[in-house]
């Protein structure tokens, strides 16, 4: 298989704080996370692609986070490419009393991608959320999120069937690794991977691109 990202082609990562991963401090511009593994496995391997990669993600948004910064982070570059990882925070935020529903997160990810489309008609890829645990206690604030997180899983890939998306389904690849090892080889808490995590995420992004 030959990598599908084309020389002369921009590819670029929006989401929260796993893709932003360090990227506007010390580890700028890419951060230290998959998305700085994917720039430089694509690299290695295929030193001959002139590909233009941006990283736009910010710890701690939402999916309306992006929605009111996508025109100055997103359309304005016009990516031939767009891989967006967005939902943890707005399940999160969800939990705690926020507005933030699955139906919400849906019209407003319904609602950035058309804008996308309509704008320069990316390739897209959708990135779930994820959590690692695997928490059974009936009260724990683990076992909820758990609970919950499939309605939000489904939001991302009824998305990639109506957009035509590739779904990069990182939370099953998680659950396969988690039950062979414990979650700490991956992440020190069920949110933000360590680089171990990060490689797993990287992997999905490098499957759908046939790298």
């Amino acid at each position: 298989m030959a990598l599908k990202v084309r020389s002369g082609q921009t590819f670029l990562f929006v989401g929260d704080s796993i893709t932003d991963c360090g990227r506007r401090g010390p580890a700028a511009p890419f951060g230290d996370g998959y998305v700085r593994q994917t720039i430089d496995l694509v690299r290695a391997r295929y030193p001959q692609r002139d590909i233009h990669f941006i990283n736009e993600g910010i710890g701690g948004n939402t999916v309306l986070d992006l929605q009111n910064r996508w025109t100055d982070d997103v359309l304005r570059h016009e990516p031939d490419w767009l891989s967006v990882k967005i939902g943890i925070n707005d399940l999160h935020q969800h939990l705690g009393g926020g507005p933030i529903t699955p139906a919400v997160f849906e019209t407003a990810y319904r609602e950035i991608l058309t804008r996308a489309v309509t704008c320069c008609r990316p390739k897209l890829l959708l990135i779930d959320p994820f959590y690692m645990s695997t928490d059974t206690a009936p009260a724990s604030f683990r076992t909820k999120v758990l609970s919950i997180l499939p309605e939000y899983l489904r939001v991302v890939h009824r998305m990639a069937r109506e957009f035509g998306a590739t779904s990069v389904r990182t939370h099953e690849r998680f659950a396969r690794q988690l039950r062979y090892r414990p979650s700490d080889i991956f992440c020190g808490e069920p949110v933000h991977p360590n680089l171990s995590g990060h490689m797993i995420i990287a992997h999905g992004v490098l499957d759908a691109l046939d790298w």
